[in-house]
């Protein structure tokens, strides 16, 4: 019988900035659609931002997919795969990176999970709550490509069709 693989999906970001809450958001979907599936295995946070104290919440995972919403200059999302960094801060604007956190994780509990970032393109940061119309689709394209990325993580048998838009 196979190990079942633990997963933590952390998203982080102010929700009272508009498409800054784009990683809470994507909590949100990630719990309600491992829920329905009975993914028991696939646990979700989330915060305003991390801290080095997510290092011990993610020594206890097999694998750990931090969401944030971003500014930079990409497409819909970017899925990229995180090594631990001694660097408190990134391109983010939030204190401490996803990598510095991997980092205190392997300092104090010898431990490196499989992390990864999807950064979530978002458009207006002002002091409102609700996402605009553009970071509710990218959000959406996220949304199915995550889904389709941890079902391939805890190697499931059954393997749903990805919705329509």
């Amino acid at each position: 019988m196979n190990k079942k693989i633990k997963v933590l999906v952390y998203g982080y970001g102010n929700p009272g900035r508009q498409d800054d809450a784009l990683g809470i958001e994507m909590v949100n979907k990630i719990k309600d659609w491992a829920e329905h599936r009975h993914y028991d295995n696939i646990e979700t946070d989330s915060n305003y931002q991390l801290n080095v104290e997510d290092a011990e919440k993610i020594s206890k995972k097999d694998v750990v997919v931090f969401v944030d919403a971003t500014q930079e200059d990409i497409n819909e999302y970017e899925f990229t795969h995180l090594n631990p960094s001694s660097e408190k801060v990134e391109f983010t604007m939030h204190a401490v990176s996803p990598a510095y956190v991997l980092h205190v994780c392997k300092d104090l509990f010898n431990k490196t999970p499989k992390s990864c970032l999807l950064a979530i393109k978002g458009f207006s940061w002002n002091f409102e709550e609700g996402l605009t119309d553009n970071a509710k689709l990218n959000l959406e394209q996220a949304f199915q490509f995550l889904t389709r990325r941890l079902e391939s993580y805890i190697d499931t048998e059954v393997h749903y069709p990805i919705s329509m838009l």
